[in-house]
């Protein structure tokens, strides 16, 4: 989203679903019991101290109007290189706060920073945790950890899992429905979009179109096709092994792909050109008519795959692509 125009129009549409920093909790009952994938977390009372590890747990308190003591540190989708992406970095300047202790998890949790921040509480209802990850977070504080299974988490579950683990879950449901009537809102001036089948595709390479990678059911981002009125074709789940989020195929299956309509991936228009010109490719109906949207290493791109913050900002633009595509597949 460029320009200034498109900041104050992103600035103005978080505004409806910030919680203003003075807002305080509800009175939660203690001991919070939390059964997750993992096992089972006990909260005995009101964390003040929050940290957050892996991709965009942290939105939640943000967006909720308390600032994490440490964060995950944004490993693409940032413009600047900050380690914050642009709708984390302008709630934490709407909060008039401080950036917080950045996790570098390049290499996996720094457990050692998580640490260091001497959380009460760590968020992770979004993540991939391992047995062991959890069992060594679950030494410094009790973890809040994804509910059925790794990278599995959508928005809404993600807000259910980390607001109730900081005593918040009235306010994570409040939350919710504000994001829902803003999705339905501009879901709602799409009709182009209701009904059709949506694909989303992971990274290609230009250079090797020999197999394509997808995102199943299971990832937040498919998931989030339902939320604009889209659905998932019957190819796609024939094609998705039991529990996982992704799968991949053989391009030269890539007829069996006859339902989709919207061909979702990352990257640019030297990809585009690949997949129009090549036979293999141009066997999917939805690559032959263009019904094609690309999305980059921008906010848009980052944000299909949807968090609290993400959602208002780049919702309108997203769904703009998504409905144009649309428009082509008829």
């Amino acid at each position: 989203m460029a320009g200034i125009n498109g900041f104050l129009r992103a600035a103005a549409m978080l505004a409806l679903v910030w919680v203003p920093a003075a807002a305080g909790a509800q009175d939660a009952q203690y001991p919070i019991v939390i059964k997750h994938a993992l096992g089972t977390t006990v909260i005995e009372e009101k964390p003040e101290r929050v940290a957050t590890v892996a991709w965009a747990n942290h939105e939640v308190p943000l967006a909720l109007g308390v600032v994490p003591v440490g964060i995950a540190a944004a490993g693409f989708g940032d413009p600047d290189g900050d380690g914050l992406l642009p709708w984390v970095e302008a709630r934490l300047k709407e909060l008039g706060a401080e950036v917080p202790a950045l996790f570098d998890e390049g290499d996996g949790i720094d457990f050692e920073a998580v640490a260091a921040t001497e959380p009460d509480v760590i968020l992770a209802a979004y993540s991939g945790l391992s047995r062991a990850d959890y069992e060594t977070l679950s030494m410094i504080a009790p973890v809040v950890a994804y509910p059925d299974s790794p990278w599995a988490t959508d928005w809404r579950a993600m807000i259910r899992a980390n607001a109730t683990g900081m005593g918040m879950a009235a306010e994570g449901e409040a939350l919710i429905d504000r994001l829902d009537a803003r999705i339905g809102e501009v879901a709602g001036g799409h009709p182009e979009l209701a009904g059709k089948a949506a694909m989303f595709i992971t990274h290609l390479d230009a250079s090797d179109l020999s197999v394509l990678r997808f995102y199943s059911d299971n990832d937040t981002r498919v998931k989030f096709f339902a939320d604009l009125g889209l659905t998932s074709p019957q190819s796609v789940r024939d094609a998705t092994a039991a529990g996982q989020y992704a799968g991949e195929v053989s391009a030269e299956l890539i007829d069996r792909f006859d339902d989709v309509d919207i061909f979702v991936t990352y990257g640019d228009e030297n990809l585009r050109q690949r997949l129009l010109s090549d036979p293999l490719a141009l066997q999917m109906p939805a690559i032959a008519k263009g019904a094609l949207v690309m999305l980059g290493n921008d906010a848009v791109g980052t944000g299909a795959n949807p968090t609290p913050l993400s959602i208002p900002w780049v919702l309108d633009d997203y769904v703009a692509l998504l409905a144009d595509a649309a428009r082509k597949g008829e």
